[in-house]
This record gives structure tokens, C-alpha cells and sequence, in this order.
């Protein structure tokens, strides 16, 4: 899921294997006395967490349950948090700075530099290197900053490229291998009065940067204890392009993700593909529930952005080991253990970093005319770029660039001007941060 920030992504995934979402959680409150209650043993493990845990679910407190009758001396105390990721983060920074925070929290990537560079979490470089095997090299990347590795990846969301196969056929196109069969393909149907693709002004800046990464580009690294940031280099060039030719040429859709629109262009067979995190296969079912689509979806790695079949990051999130853990090691052996449960973490509706064979759910596969769409999602992860990752602060930077992305949807400002304001706000961030800049 997309940093949990979008509460209907888990919920479309359990829908889709007939599964209901519950909460059964306290809250915050709840989170508090535990988090204290943690505190008084070194041997108790407080970890803290934002997974659905609905009604057929596995809930984590089972699965927690097994890790602490097979390890009596390593135990686990699981919490649920139900507010919002900003809302996490936030109490994350108080409780430890009062000394009195968990030993484990679930982060979502971009979130991951943020908390590095206020010195919340520990590195655990060298505990996780046992693991590093266990998960695709994309995802591990992302619970990394400045070389230093703080946690491990828990689920994940590559892009990929959805499409209404019968559609394709009857315009006589396939699934596109390259951006120059993408556009074609593109203008073709649009010719038809159909379209294989919308550009979404609400996504861009999770979505673009994905591209960037697929097209090659690595937007910030830290450099000689610097910031170095270049999000206009030459992958988002070729991204600008792509879309900045589609948008001129008419030949693909300007709704936004997360508007009624856009799930009715979905059902009216306009819109017959789309470019979206793997965490989206089961909300795309979910968008055309009820219509005569069912069986007809296939799911394709994205088209080759000249790195090759390759892919970027958008969304999902890690376990980090929180500053003040009193027992690092064990925490990370957990969290490599938790993480590596992949078959109820795909009941609680993830798209899972670890690596080994998962079982697509009987309603999703149905929806893609029978495809194992989870074995497709899974070589998407092992393609995923590993030096891509974000900046402390990045949530105003996605704002920034959603607005640009808007104007350049109504033809106002141009697709590339995405990307200089992403470099501009990026820049401005750090510097308000009073983190040290290169640029």
C-alpha cells in the first residue's frame, strides 16, 4: 500500500478475497500504555503498527503469537496505531524523545529519510545484512539512507501496466514492450475513442517519480554529508516527453485516480489501461466490480523506459528499529521473521517485499481471465530500482507537484515543469529543514 495513505487499498484487497475490514484496535490510547508497559522489561519487544487487521484477516497478534512461543526469551508485544501515518510519525518523535518509545514501527518508505536524519532509528546495517537475501533488492533499498540500513521492507508497490486484453485485441495492439509501442498503441486507440492510459494529476508525484526511477534516474542521494538533488535529469526528460507527446496528441486521460471519473471510464471500457502500483491490482477489480470486465484484465511489467524491463517504487512501507531499542538484535530478528510470514501479510492485504511463492486470491485471478497476478507483481519487485529512494520531507514536495501536474493536465504548464518543481520544492525543503544541500 501507498504509506497507508490510502486506507482503501487494504480494504479493496480483502474485499476482493471476500474478506471484511474491522478494526479491533483501541487506538492511541491503547498504543500509549502499552508502549509503556514495554518499557519495563528488556525482554518485551513493543512494536507498533498501522495493517488492517479486518475480520478474516491473520491477525497480527497470531502471527505475534507464534514468534513468542517459539522464541520464550525474544517476546513481542504487538500494538495497533489507527490514525494516520503523519500522525504516527509525529508520536514516533515524542514518545522517543521521551524515552519511551517502541522498539519496532511500521514506516512507510518516504517517511524512512525523515526519521533518519532527526535521529529516530537506529542502524542496523549490520543485523540486516543476514536478511538481505530474503527480500527483492528494491524494497531492501528503500529502508536505507545515506548507506546506513534501519529496518526491513515489509510490502511493496512497483509499477506495472494493467490492461483490458479483449479490448487490445479488437483494436488489433498488445501490450506495449517500449514507450514507442506506447504511444502508438496510445494513438491508435485513441483514434477509436479509447484509451490506454491516463495521465493522474493526484498521483504524479509518487507516480512520475516512479517512471523517473524505471527510466534510470535517482532523484536524492546524500553526498560528502550533503543533500544532492537532480529530479530533471535525463530518465524524467524521457518521462516529461512521453507524456507531454500523449497529452498534445489527446491520445490518454487527464481524470484523477481517486475521483468517480476515473472508476467510470473504468467501467465504460474508455479507459482499457492504466500504469498503477502493484497494490492496485485488487482495486482495480474493486473500480469495476458489477460491470462486464471481469475476466477480461491482464497485468504486464511496465513498458521499457530504455533501462530495460525494469520498474520503480510506489509506495509501501518497512519495519524499522526505533532509537532506544534496548534489544536491537532481537528486534531485527523479529521484524525478519514478521516480514517473512508472506501468507498472512497477503491476507492482510499486502503486496509482500519478501521473496517466495504466493498464492494469487480466487477473485482476483478470476477478475484477470485467470493470470497469477501475484507471481506477476513479484518479478515486478525483483525489477524494481535499487537506488532510488526519498528526501526528509517529501509529503510537501508530492503536494507541490500535484498541483504543477494539475495545470499540466488543463495544458496550462507543461509536463517537465513537474519536474522543476519538484526540483525547486525539494531544494526548498531541505534548506527550511536546515539539513546541508549540494545543489
Amino acid at each position: 500500500m501507498r504509506n497507508f495513505k490510502k486506507a482503501g487499498a487494504g480494504v479493496a484487497v480483502l474485499a476482493l478475497a471476500s474478506l471484511s475490514l474491522a478494526a479491533c484496535s483501541s487506538g492511541t490510547d491503547k498504543a500509549d500504555k502499552d508502549t509503556k508497559a514495554s518499557n519495563s522489561s528488556d525482554t518485551q519487544i513493543q512494536f507498533i503498527h498501522r495493517l488492517p487487521d479486518g475480520d478474516g484477516m491473520t491477525k497480527v497478534d497470531e502471527i505475534v503469537q507464534k514468534w513468542n512461543k517459539e522464541n520464550p526469551d525474544k517476546q513481542v508485544k504487538a500494538t495497533k496505531f489507527d490514525g494516520k501515518a503523519q500522525e504516527l510519525t509525529k508520536k514516533l518523535e515524542t514518545d522517543i524523545k521521551a524515552n519511551n518509545g517502541p522498539c519496532l514501527a511500521q514506516l512507510g518508505y518516504s517517511e524512512v529519510p525523515e526519521m533518519y536524519t532527526k535521529g529516530l532509528v537506529e542502524d542496523v546495517t549490520k543485523q540486516a545484512e543476514t536478511y538481505k537475501d530474503k527480500f527483492a533488492a528494491g524494497p531492501f533499498s528503500l529502508m536505507s539512507v545515506d548507506g546506513k540500513t534501519v529496518g526491513l521492507p515489509q510490502d511493496t508497490g512497483p509499477l506495472v501496466y494493467y490492461y483490458n486484453k479483449a479490448e487490445f485485441e479488437k483494436l488489433g495492439i498488445t501490450a506495449p514492450k517500449n514507450l514507442d509501442e506506447f504511444k502508438a498503441a496510445a494513438k491508435k486507440a485513441a483514434a477509436a475513442g479509447k484509451y490506454i492510459a491516463d495521465f493522474q494529476p493526484d498521483e504524479s508525484a509518487f507516480w512520475l517519480s516512479a517512471q523517473a526511477a524505471a527510466a534510470g534516474d535517482s532523484w536524492y542521494k546524500v553526498e560528502n554529508d550533503k543533500w544532492a538533488v537532480k529530479t530533471d535529469g535525463e530518465g524524467s526528460q524521457k518521462v516529461a516527453a512521453l507524456w507531454q507527446d500523449l497529452l498534445d496528441n489527446k491520445a490518454v486521460l487527464t481524470e484523477n485516480r481517486w475521483d468517480d471519473s476515473f472508476k467510470k471510464a473504468l467501467g465504460e471500457k474508455k479507459l482499457i489501461g492504466t500504469i498503477g502500483a502493484a497494490w492496485e491490482a485488487p482495486l482495480l477489480v474493486d473500480d469495476m466490480a458489477g460491470t462486464d470486465n471481469e475476466g477480461q484484465w491482464a497485468v504486464a511489467q511496465l513498458p521499457d523506459f530504455g533501462q530495460g524491463v525494469k520498474s520503480g517504487p510506489d509506495g509501501g512501507s518497512g519495519v524499522a528499529v526505533m532509537k532506544g531499542c534496548k534489544a536491537v538484535d532481537a528486534a531485527v530478528d523479529f521484524a525478519g521473521w514478521f516480514n517473512t510470514q508472506i501468507e498472512p501479510l497477503v491476507s492482510q492485504g499486502l503486496v509482500v517485499a519478501a521473496k517466495g511463492d504466493v498464492k494469487t486470491p480466487e477473485k482476483i485471478s478470476k477478475f484477470y481471465g485467470g493470470q497469477d497476478v501475484l507471481a506477476e507483481l513479484s518479478k515486478a519487485n525483483e525489477v524494481m530500482a535499487q537506488d532510488f529512494g526519498y528526501m526528509p520531507g517529501f509529503s510537501g514536495v508530492m503536494e507541490e507537484m500535484n498541483k504543477t501536474a494539475a495545470n499540466a493536465a488543463t495544458g496550462e504548464k507543461k509536463v517537465a515543469d513537474i519536474f522543476k518543481t519538484a526540483q525547486d520544492a525539494s531544494v526548498k525543503s531541505l534548506q527550511d529543514q536546515k539539513l546541508p544541500v549540494a545543489n
